[in-house]
């Protein structure tokens, strides 16, 4: 409990970093906040004229099948770039103020949520306007969001604090997303994946996240049960994990930064 209320004794400073989060990715730029909505559209467009005319993938209503899972996971990989150097970046504010350091990714965590929640809504008007339309099924979308949630602080909690005394890791993270967009069923289905490789997906959360992502928006149908359960349960004791790795190198932060 004590986190909780150190969190809600500075939680003055943690809407403000949220917001500085939000408004700095753009700070600088014609177009600002908009850029929200036009980078999964400019993906969504290469994306849908490359596969399904050039590749030749053969899926009806490709386009929604592709930006319900795109969208989740460029809010996972958004999150997990920009807060795995977080600590890093905030190296100077870390020698001279005290304050719970887990502020930090908590809150690149939380505005790239926030961008997400935003960038939902041209999921939905391509949802609706394409026909494919809504189900009972919607109601599960909060709590895959939750899931996703934990799971993507709990890795941005380790992978910050390692960053710290290991830099390398910000490059490693870096190819590792490269290489999971393409371990991850976005811009194809999973049964297109050859036997001996689908272990892949069983073992990578994202590719179970994003398959229950197509199931309550795409397929309208109930995601498998091992998603809402043991995910569910997971990702809770995964953001403890990450939380107790983060406090266990807090320590030793300021001497090496």
């Amino acid at each position: 409990m004590k986190v909780f209320k150190e969190l809600y004794r500075y939680r003055e400073l943690l809407k403000t970093n949220i917001k500085k989060e939000i408004r700095g990715k753009y700070k600088g730029s014609w177009l600002g906040v908009l850029w929200t909505f036009l980078n999964p559209l400019l993906m969504l467009a290469v994306y849908s004229f490359v596969f399904p005319y050039i590749l030749r993938v053969n899926v009806e209503n490709y386009t929604i099948f592709m930006i319900v899972a795109l969208i989740p996971w460029n809010f996972f990989t958004a999150a997990i770039q920009m807060g795995t150097g977080s600590v890093v970046a905030n190296g100077a504010i870390l020698k001279k103020v005290y304050f719970p350091r887990e502020i930090i990714p908590i809150s690149v965590t939380t505005s790239q949520l926030v961008n997400f929640l935003i960038t939902c809504i041209i999921m939905f008007a391509f949802i609706i306007f394409s026909g494919v339309g809504f189900s009972i099924h919607l109601l599960l979308f909060p709590v895959l969001v939750i899931i996703q949630y934990l799971i993507t602080l709990a890795l941005t909690f380790i992978l910050s604090a390692i960053t710290v005394f290991v830099r390398d890791v910000d490059h490693f993270v870096s190819v590792i997303l490269m290489l999971g967009f393409y371990g991850t069923p976005i811009v194809y289905q999973a049964n297109m994946l050859p036997e001996k490789f689908q272990w892949v997906l069983s073992l990578n959360p994202m590719a179970q996240l994003v398959e229950a992502y197509r199931s309550i928006l795409y397929y309208h149908q109930m995601p498998h049960w091992s998603i809402l359960g043991i995910w569910g349960i997971g990702s809770i004791f995964l953001v403890i994990i990450g939380y107790l790795i983060f406090k266990k190198l807090e320590k030793r932060f300021v001497e090496e930064l």
